[in-house]
């Protein structure tokens, strides 16, 4: 009987021990720092930004949030990189699928009204990409009668006919990958997003030298980091968006990733400096 009773204490601790080692072995509160992982959503699709390639995650988005996720406390090994795709981001941010997202996450009021932004960290403009030989479309207006490419989904292209080239003839494509290969084989005479994920296409080596920017400016992108509503992340992350302009690593990774686009980005923006 005896035996029986101390069989059956001992199955209660056991039960108890495993239960507290299940609640301490997840993911710490987003506010501390230093956890055995960190989840962040990137694009996985988007060169010069946010790129999955048979050697790892590449891009400018994916720089910046490694260099965050460290300033937390991190190594780049403690990162677990999650496809953000653009209608899943304040989605996963609620339901705590990922920590942070960096992901040409524009600031927009409508947005704010969901999840919380650190930054900005980059002020994108729409653009749009021509062939690098192209001396006919100098401003929005040369687009009247031309093939201009808009991905599906995207409101861009959509954009820029209502308000600057009406009589656009505006193509949908799948991805803009496709529109590349429009632009190149000649059957569209532009392609048109933010000039940074613009600028990351050009940059690809098979590209190189063959399209160029507008350079046309005709929106303001504020690229911020997607965080829960009410995460004291937030705030750190502001500090370590801060030390990467100071300390040169922001202006080293623009280079990287956009020089070979000749990408004229704008300085580092101030936090909490949204231009609208």
């Amino acid at each position: 009987m005896q035996l029986r009773k101390v069989t059956a204490a001992s199955a209660v601790a056991l039960a108890l021990a495993v239960t507290a080692t299940a609640c301490g072995g997840g993911k710490k509160d987003d506010s501390s720092g230093g956890g055995k992982k960190i989840a962040i959503g990137i694009k996985f699709d988007q060169p010069g930004l946010g790129q999955k390639t048979p050697s790892g995650y590449a891009g400018f988005d994916v720089d910046v949030a490694t260099y965050v996720a460290k300033k937390l406390g991190y190594s780049a090994d403690q990162i677990e990189w999650k496809e953000s795709k653009s209608a899943d981001r304040e989605t996963m941010l609620q339901r705590g699928d990922v920590d942070f997202i960096a992901a040409t996450y524009s600031i927009t009021p409508k947005r704010q009204e969901k999840v919380d932004f650190a930054g900005p960290y980059l002020l994108a403009h729409q653009d749009v990409l021509l062939r690098a030989d192209d001396t006919k479309i100098k401003a929005p207006a040369d687009l009247n009668g031309k093939n201009l490419c808009s991905v599906a989904g995207s409101t861009s292209a959509q954009n820029l006919k209502a308000k600057l080239a009406p009589k656009a003839n505006l193509q949908t494509y799948p991805t803009y990958s496709a529109c590349m290969s429009g632009l190149q084989s000649g059957a569209i005479e532009a392609l048109t997003t933010d000039d940074s994920i613009l600028a990351g296409y050009a940059a690809q080596a098979q590209f190189k030298g063959k399209f160029k920017l507008g350079g046309f400016k005709m929106t303001n992108e504020n690229y911020g980091i997607g965080v829960k509503k009410g995460s004291a992340l937030k705030a750190k992350i502001n500090k370590a968006l801060e030390d990467m302009v100071s300390d040169g690593s922001w202006e080293t990774a623009v280079k990287k990733n956009f020089g070979p686009a000749d990408y004229k980005n704008e300085p580092a923006p101030k936090i909490g400096d949204i231009k609208s």
